[in-house]
């Protein structure tokens, strides 16, 4: 008689991930709000595509069902949702999870969940309507392994980060530590996300958001503005607003107040 050798119970593994998500959060009138998404989507399509997205609804506190046909809505859009912030509801299978113990990253460091905030303010952080997607739970810096396509980087101990080569269609480059500076040029259909400024000694043609985690002193500043998008903690203006007023020149972008100023440089 022979007995078969016992087989070895694998373990399974699970690992932690940091990464960079952005927060979408809907407000009433809903129509007037996903015309100004339409609108955004317009100015950058794809923008959303292969991104990780929340839907923060602790503003609109809508039922089950209203959820269900926000969720599509955004859906035909191109925008899938990752997780959904509610505080004390809980939804079914059908809809996206929602998410618990997430922190915000600021330039400050890592904020507790929203509950703990509003335990300590006793207020709301709603997003105001007209302003770009912000960045979430923050990003992982060398996540993934380069390839020889992506540009050369040079990391500081500043925490800037410094791209000696130029930018090329498709590429995105996302740092949550503090300034970029790009010495060549940035194509169409790349992007930079910046925690601190973003300084660009070539022309920039793709989309460029600084200030990403709540940095309002961030500026953004290009030999030659042909820029897609041009945004600062959220605050954003487009390539067609911009036609005719600074589009060709060295400029350089900033918050004036309550709005973004692109100004000509001399």
């Amino acid at each position: 008689m022979t007995f078969a050798a016992p087989l070895e119970a694998k373990s399974i593994r699970f690992r932690a991930r940091s990464f960079v998500a952005f927060t979408l959060t809907p407000e009433d009138p809903l129509a007037a709000w996903l015309e100004g998404l339409d609108h955004w989507i317009g100015n950058s399509p794809g923008y959303f595509s292969g991104r990780p997205v929340l839907l923060d609804l602790n503003t609109l506190k809508p039922g089950p069902s209203e959820i269900a046909a926000l969720v599509a809505e955004l859906g035909t859009r191109g925008i899938r949702i990752y997780a959904i912030e509610l505080e004390g509801s809980s939804l079914g299978a059908e809809l996206p999870p929602v998410l618990v113990g997430a922190k915000e990253a600021t330039t400050d460091g890592l904020l507790p969940g929203r509950k703990a905030r509003e335990d300590v303010s006793g207020t709301s952080d709603g997003k105001a309507e007209g302003r770009a997607p912000e960045a979430g739970p923050g990003g992982k810096a060398g996540a993934s392994k380069m390839d020889e396509s992506e540009p050369q980087l040079a990391q500081e101990v500043s925490g800037t980060l410094m791209i000696k080569a130029p930018i090329r269609s498709g590429q995105a480059i996302v740092h949550p530590h503090g300034d970029v500076i790009v010495l060549g040029s940035v194509a169409s259909g790349s992007e930079i996300i910046a925690a601190g400024s973003i300084h660009v000694y070539g022309t920039l043609r793709g989309r460029a958001s600084a200030g990403a985690l709540g940095n309002k002193g961030a500026r953004i500043f290009c030999r030659k503005n042909e820029a897609e998008l041009l945004a600062i903690d959220g605050w954003y203006v487009t390539a067609e607003e911009m036609e005719g007023i600074s589009r060709g020149k060295p400029v350089q972008a900033f918050l004036d107040g309550e709005g973004l100023r692109v100004a000509t440089l001399s």
